[in-house]
Formats: structure tokens, sequence, C-alpha cells
């Protein structure tokens, strides 16, 4: 069972969520606290010691950020809820944070719960509320990476390319490193995307800046000295693309 505190200062949305709960995961969440304000969820987190917390952003008198700079305890599972803003949903994916959407889908709370029991006992990385906090306020260019052994922060034009091999993903970067996460390249493709991606390939996406050359046979030479095949599908896609830049 998650120890559980819900940080939301409208009632109703906070009524919801414990309903939701109820619903999809009634032999794994026990909800064992409220707060509505940031003094209220700095109390209770340090007190309770919660194995789970779900948290608006927007709170009273202040914010989430808020709530986790000021707290003593932080060794507890985090998923923020957030209103829909295409912006602030980038920005939480690029920051490898979990959040939902309100309003709260059952089935993407359950998915988020099953993801939570996937992990080990995880603290948030303060660098990752960082990222988030500097990613909200413009347009991302900077992605959080998370592997078992640490979590990378990576400009994005660093990245020159990536491949996927079943549900993992190795990033290559400019300066010769790999980083290799356990995430498919769908998850990513939203992310990376043209002008400066371009899933190439159903395993390859590339960074178009870092293109030495291209045949019309369907090869790609990189500058790293990679050599990435053009599907059959994408090829009049890439063309174009390339015949535009």
């Amino acid at each position: 069972m998650y120890r559980t505190i819900i940080i939301e200062d409208e009632q109703r949305i906070r009524e919801a969520l414990s309903i939701i709960l109820e619903m999809v995961a009634s032999d794994q969440i026990q909800i064992i606290a409220y707060a509505e304000s940031v003094e209220e969820a700095v109390k209770l987190i340090d007190r309770l010691k919660p194995d789970l917390v779900f948290m608006d952003i927007v709170l009273q008198n202040g914010t989430g950020f808020d709530v986790l700079q000021q707290i003593s305890f932080n060794s507890f599972h985090l998923i923020f809820t957030t209103a829909y803003e295409q912006h602030a949903v980038s920005a939480f994916k690029y920051s490898a944070i979990d959040y939902l959407l309100k309003p709260i889908d059952p089935e993407e709370l359950k998915t988020a719960i099953e993801r939570i029991s996937l992990l080990q006992e995880r603290v948030l990385e303060k660098h990752q509320l960082n990222e988030l906090q500097h990613n909200l306020s413009k347009t991302p260019d900077r992605i959080i990476l998370p592997t078992q052994e640490a979590m990378y922060v990576v400009k994005l034009d660093q990245i020159l390319r990536c491949e996927t091999s079943g549900s993992y993903t190795t990033f290559f970067l400019i300066d010769g490193r790999k980083i290799m996460v356990s995430k498919p390249l769908k998850n990513y493709e939203d992310l990376l995307e043209p002008p400066l991606f371009f899933r190439i390939h159903q395993s390859h996406l590339i960074n178009l800046n870092s293109i030495v050359s291209y045949s019309r046979e369907g090869m790609v030479h990189m500058s790293d000295k990679s050599v990435v095949p053009i599907s059959r599908s994408k090829k009049e896609q890439f063309f174009n693309l390339m015949k535009d830049n």
C-alpha cells in the first residue's frame, strides 16, 4: 500500500481524484491526508512521510515547487497534476517528471500507479525540478534522460542521433557519449521533431544538422561516421524536407 497525500486547493478535484483512486487502485493506495496550501503541505509531508504525493502546481499562497524546496523529507514518488496546456505537457516530458492532466482520466491514473510499482524507492532529483521550472518558463532546449545510474541533462542540439532496440533507446551525443534509456523511441518522437530532428526510420531518429551527406539510394551519412538507412515510407518526406532547408 502506498501511503498517499493529495495536495490540491480545489475541493472538487480532491474529491474526484479520491474517488478515482478508490476505483482503480483501492488495493494499492491509502490516502492519509489532504493539503490545500504550501504551508500545510510542507508540514504534512515532513510529519507523515508518505510513499506517494499527488500535487497540483498552483496552490494557495504559492506553488508545488515551493513545497518541494521547503520539505526535509523527500523520499517519495511524486505525480504532478496540471490543467491541460500543451507547453506545460512538453515541459514535463522534457524533464522526465510524471504528471496527470486534469480532468484526471482513470486509465491514465492507473497507468501512472503501475509505473510507480516498477520503480524502486526514489528521491526526486533537484535538477529535474530546476529543468521543469526552466522548461515551463520558455521553449525547452534541454531534456532529462533517466538511466539506472543517473539523470542526464542534455541540450537538444547536442543529440546527434537516437537508435532504438525493443524498449530501449540509445542517444548518441555530439561529444561522443552514449546514453541508454529504458524507453522506446516513440516516447521521444514528439519531443525531438523538425526542424531540428527527423525520424528517418523505425529504429532511427537523427539531428538534421549533423548530416554529412545522403544518397538517393536511401542512406544518410552522419558526422559521427555512422550510416543510417532511410525507410521507404520516409524517403519522400525526408527529401522534401532537405530540399526545403
